[in-house]
């Protein structure tokens, strides 16, 4: 009889080395040496319906082929497959990995050994490489196929068009319909084929990797992801089947689930003859019997269900393989199998500490190269998914789209920095650019079960020359405003994935090559420059402004030219937005213009510099700033555009889903609604500037006068727009929330303030469950994120701050960090990531609760459709615990929702487990800035020199200011910012390094002012100072 107490394998009886697991090799890395003698060639079908031959030593064990397979696809996970083939006796059986490979395959000329999924993991987003989840999607499209993983209409419909999605890219019903008509994905699939359609509607601009994370996303809900069945029978003879999971043994009756024994409650498993046995733990609770029995087919059935739960224990259990058992001197008793491999713990840390290069993999059917990071790391049971700019981005308007011919070359993301993905489509008309390059982007991930986030190291890709035809790629992109990223992660129980999400989390990698390292040619360039500080602050206003004209041209070319194309504005509301930024893009542009003519002659590019006439700047300030007081007719109009819009939206679909749309795109990669507050934006920004210049001049500096004269003017027209701009900024805040949040019908009321959003963990009959908090001044709100096509969450409660309560509760619970929130009809208990976080709430949540109380009561205004507080304590405490895994519920989201983005400030909050406040979007509203950075990565060598927007929290990365879009971007809340040690062997001057759990960045600034400012406005963003210092150092300053 076969226990699940193994003996150890002839090999380590007879010393051969021990075992280090599966696919250990990195990319280039040859196999270990295998015994020498006759090789014999054998067929392997891979998931893509390709077949490879491999030639192995007759006598090499298993292993061997397993390995060479996984070095194959340069496949870093390869733990979580195996090797199937029919047996003599024609059974389906996994290739033992220690036996050798001619005792298991007879006559190997006539089988064809399958390449499968083996190990199905609780949470995709524990797979950190995008090649595995891709081939997972390979084997999820294969289950479909052959009926293995049932689901309802709808879940097949969605889960399909995830996979045409993937294979023919964005909608089009044409292509959509050929497509379906050519491929088969389920055996009814014609009376689906409508439903698909509209589905795949929903995913424009979503690029392969995204689609198989959102595939997998829906998959893994299903409760045939990842189940073989195995026939048998009980006790009584009713006719059953068993499975195995990640979570232990299932009995299932047909393709229903009927009970479940989780590995924790299982002894010891075995089988004797024909008869599998199931041995439980004690328990006073249970009604079942100690030991379970099941009758298979044959012994060979019953031996080979054995050895894969002995596998699928060990594998998702135990912290190491299991050591083999000294040899019994006389006899041995039952089955020496065991497992051989690392265990999903190894595999994680394994992936987490090495710094894998990228790769690239083809997919089949895509036309898209992907490069992958191998070195993003591994997500522990609870990881963030990379963000991915999941947006399509135009080229400029009227530009002539990219040669079909072009070279498509793309980087995966890492899931900090998110690449974004689809290419453009040109508002002046035309279509998408065939062939158009996919933005290489960065991925990041980061610890916890969501690897929406993880950063990689980028490393040269070769350049493709436009001759080439467009080789098929994938781009992996996760979870931010601008691009796919490697997932960052979280502290907190129940951790999900965005999708890095993004993520997210889920993102591709910079290209290094895109941007040619040029460390000789920066240095004598730095060394010809001014080195007077007034001359950085000069260029400091020529790079912000060039970012602030792209800004304006989101509005007046892009937006217009799509507003052009649908009749789905009123001309009212036309001729106040566009009349009024206009006037302003024609004068910046003139600004633009003659500020860089400045720098230029400052620079020394004409004599004119030896006169000494053109070292300063106040002068070009003075006059375009009293030129810009012409203009304060139409930026007070902003406002009113701004609610006039918002108004627009929601009395119209059309609008509505023109404006979604619209945002989705990659040139649009912030919110809308916060472009039309730039021009308010800038104004504070000119006077930082002239704050700056006129402390740095002395009084008798000829540049001073202008320069005094100029700040007093700004700062008169800052105070003027200066409520008008506190107001607009609540107002879009709030607007922007609502986009976030399924189950609100009235967050935008008069008097409604935003104070605080971020993630706490909720304690509840299941434990610590992670929940977005959302905190104004009159209500706090609970919400989830579940399974729904637009990212949104779902409001789980409410609680009204009028008679509330707050009271920590650590010694009372046992949880650290932990409050309890007393409301007058409903009680929650929470607990924050760290003790500043818990403190940040708590002064919040008191104030907010002091100015319910100084208002004239309760607010008549609730927010509808907050399940909670319409039910009693006990019904609310029920709903709170519905599952988020619930596959019914989400159904309806899936039908209804629309896709929305998924790289909000909110997402990014909810994977890296913090918050912000208003009076943190309030800074980082001043802080902006934009100029020339140079990046480095941990593991790489050069530099590479990027275009670099800082905003919103978030670095955008462009190959120039050119660029309309950006290829990726990183999300600095939650990032260290230090400078790099003497370990470090940097060496360079003006470095300043970004680092989040295991993903660090290196970048360098021209000068010490330009890497003074870097410091200054990143520091706003990854740690936010106490309210009390902000307020101060904000009444301080004269708007």
């Amino acid at each position: 009889m076969g226990e699940i107490e193994q003996k150890p394998s002839p090999g380590s009886r007879l010393g051969a080395p021990e075992n280090s697991g599966v696919s250990t090799l990195e990319h280039g890395q040859k196999l270990p040496p295998t015994p020498s003698g006759k090789l014999m060639s054998i067929k392997i079908q891979m998931l893509d319906d390709t077949q490879e031959a491999f030639e192995v030593p007759q006598r090499a064990p298993g292993k061997v082929l397993l390995d060479a397979v996984c070095n194959h696809l340069n496949l870093v996970e390869g733990d979580y497959f195996g090797l199937e083939f029919p047996d003599h006796k024609k059974i389906t059986v996994w290739l033992d990995l220690l036996k050798p490979i001619v005792k298991q395959i007879r006559r190997p000329k006539h089988v064809v050994v399958k390449f499968v999924v083996k190990f199905f993991p609780p949470d995709h987003t524990q797979l950190q490489e995008e090649l595995t989840r891709y081939l997972f999607a390979l084997q999820v499209k294969q289950d479909l196929a052959q009926g293995r993983l049932t689901c309802n209409d709808t879940s097949a419909a969605l889960l399909i068009s995830h996979i045409v999605q993937s294979e023919i890219g964005d909608f089009d019903e044409a292509s959509d319909r050929e497509h379906l008509a050519k491929n088969k994905y389920i055996p009814q699939q014609d009376a689906l084929e409508d439903k698909i359609v509209e589905f795949h509607h929903n995913h424009i601009g979503q690029t392969p990797a995204e689609s198989d994370f959102q595939l997998l996303e829906i998959a893994r809900r299903l409760e045939m992801y990842g189940i073989r069945l195995h026939p048998a029978k009980d006790r009584e003879g009713t006719k059953i089947n068993l499975a195995v999971a990640n979570t232990g043994i299932l009995v299932f009756q047909g393709f229903t689930k009927i009970n479940a024994f989780n590995w924790a409650k299982v002894r010891k498993l075995s089988f004797k003859r024909k008869r599998f046995l199931i041995k439980l733990r004690p328990d006073a609770n249970s009604s079942y019997q100690d030991t379970l029995e099941f009758l298979m087919a044959s012994r060979d059935f019953c031996k080979s269900f054995w050895k894969i739960c002995v596998e699928h224990h060990a594998f998702f259990r135990l912290f190491e393989e299991p050591k083999p058992k000294p040899k019994p001197v006389l006899f041995s008793r039952g089955s020496s199998f065991r497992f051989s491999g690392r265990t999903q713990k190894q595999v994680l840390d394994y992936v987490k500490e090495g710094g894998h290069k990228k790769v690239q993999f083809e997919r089949k059917h895509s036309k898209i190269q992907s490069i992958r990071s191998l070195a993003t790391p591994p997500t522990e049971p609870n990881s963030e998914v990379p963000k991915q700019a999941q947006q399509r981005a135009s080229p400029p308007p009227g530009a002539a789209p990219e040669p079909a011919g072009a070279a498509p070359g793309a980087a995966p993301a890492a899931p900090e920095e998110r690449p974004s993905p689809a290419p453009p489509r040109s508002p002046a008309g035309g279509g998408k650019a065939a062939g158009a390059p996919r933005a290489p982007a960065e991925e990041e991930e980061e610890d916890g079960a969501a690897a929406a986030a993880a950063a990689a190291a980028a490393e040269d890709r070769s350049p493709q020359s436009k001759a080439q035809p467009p080789q098929p790629s994938t781009e992996l992109s996760i979870n931010s405003q601008g691009g796919a990223v490697p997932a960052s992660v979280i502290l907190s129980p129940n951790l999900s994935p965005d999708t890095k999400q993004s993520s997210p989390l889920v993102s591709p990698l910079l290209n290094d090559q895109a941007c040619p390292r040029t460390d000789d040619e920066e240095e004598g360039r730095r060394k010809r420059f001014p080195t007077d500080k007034a001359y950085f602050i000069a260029k400091e206003v020529s790079t912000t402004e060039r970012t602030y004209l792209k800004d304006l041209e989101v509005i007046t070319s892009w937006f217009q030219s799509t507003v052009s194309k649908e009749d789905a504005m009123p001309e009212a509301l036309k001729s106040l937005i566009f009349p009024n930024f206009e006037p302003l893009h024609k004068f910046h542009t003139s600004f633009l213009k003659e500020t860089e003519q400045r720098l230029a002659l400052w620079e020394g590019r004409s004599n004119a510099h030896i006169r000494g006439d053109y070292q300063r700047i106040g002068d070009v300030l003075l006059k375009n700033i009293q030129g810009m007081k012409q203009l304060a007719a139409h930026l007070w109009k902003h406002s009113e555009a701004l609610e006039a819009l918002e108004t627009g939206i929601r009395s119209s679909r059309r609008l509505e889903n023109l404006c979604r749309d619209f945002e989705l795109q990659k040139v649009c990669y912030l919110p809308l609604n916060t472009f039309l507050l730039r021009p308010l934006h800038r104004l504070m920004h000119y006077k930082q500037v002239l704050e700056r210049l006129c402390k740095h001049h002395p009084p008798s500096h000829p540049d001073f006068r202008d320069c005094r004269a100029a700040l007093a003017e700004i700062t008169e027209m800052v105070a003027q727009l200066h409520g008008t701009m506190i107001k607009m900024e609540n107002f879009q805040k709030l607007h922007e929330l609502k986009k976030d949040l399924i189950g609100i019908d009235n967050l935008v009321i008069p008097g409604r303030e935003f104070i605080r959003l971020g993630s706490l963990s909720k304690l509840s009959g299941k434990g610590l469950q992670q929940r977005m908090f959302f905190l104004f001044n009159d209500v706090l709100l609970y919400t989830s994120r579940g399974l729904t096509a637009s990212n949104q969450f779902k409001v789980h409660g409410q609680l009204p701050l009028y008679g509330m309560t707050i009271e920590e509760s650590e010694d009372e619970w046992g949880v650290p960090h932990c409050l309890t929130l007393r409301g007058q009809r409903q009680s929650i208990i929470v607990a924050a990531s760290s003790r500043s976080e818990m403190e940040k709430w708590v002064e919040d949540i008191q104030m907010a609760i002091d100015l319910a109380e100084k208002s004239s009561g309760p607010t008549p205004e609730f927010l509808a459709s907050s399940p909670p507080d319409n039910k009693s304590p006990d019904e609310a405490t029920v709903a709170d615990q519905e599952s988020e895994d619930d596959l019914s519920a989400s159904r309806t989201s899936l039908e209804r929702q629309a896709p929305h983005r998924g790289n909000t400030m909110v997402h990014v909050c909810w994977h890296r487990n913090t918050s912000v406040s208003m009076v943190d979007f309030s800074v980082a509203v001043e802080n902006q800035l934009s100029g020339n950075l140079l990046r480095k990565f941990k593991n790489s060598n050069g530099w590479q020199k990027l275009w670099v927007v800082f905003t919103n929290f978030c670095l955008f990365f462009y190959k120039s200011h050119q660029d309309n879009h950006p290829l990726a971007s990183l999300p600095l809340l939650g990032y260290s910012l230090t400078i790099p040690s003497e370990s470090e062997d940097i060496h360079k001057d003006y470095v300043f390094k970004l680092h989040f759990k295991s993903h660090v960045y290196y970048f360098r600034a021209e000068s010490e002012y330009t890497f003074e400012r870097w410091m200054e406005v990143i520091r706003s963003a990854t740690s936010s100072a106490s309210r009390a210092h902000i307020l101060s150092h904000k009444e301080s300053h004269v708007y």
